[in-house]
């Protein structure tokens, strides 16, 4: 499905709460975040990490992969960020061979269409 008809996920995303981390860890670099274009292209970052992502649209989920540098080693992966009905996402994130989080996200008051 094309970005356009999927425009509902396309912004930028404050991550508020994961799994694995605690908050003083996500935001240990800068305002943890995860920002999605409609062009099939995003980013990601929290902690150590900051990653670009290569995504794929469906009608309520975004799916991605993803590839970065986390504490100055090259990581990747992918997971998927789909929409809740409180108007916020859920994110599933893996690194390739390694850790598995969830995360959640509000949308960036504001943030305009990507």
């Amino acid at each position: 499905m094309s970005a356009a008809r999927n425009g509902r996920l396309i912004s930028r995303w404050r991550i508020v709460e994961v799994d694995l981390w605690g908050e003083d860890y996500l935001d240990l670099v800068e305002p943890a975040t995860i920002t999605i274009r409609a062009n099939g292209h995003g980013e990601i970052a929290f902690g150590g990490m900051q990653a670009g992502l290569d995504l794929a649209y469906s009608t309520s989920m975004v799916s991605f992969t993803w590839a970065g540098c986390d504490e100055m080693d090259e990581v990747s992966g992918d997971g998927h960020a789909e929409l809740l009905d409180s108007g916020s996402i859920e994110i599933t994130f893996a690194y390739h061979n390694g850790d598995k989080a969830r995360a959640k996200a509000s949308r960036e008051t504001s943030s305009t269409a990507c």
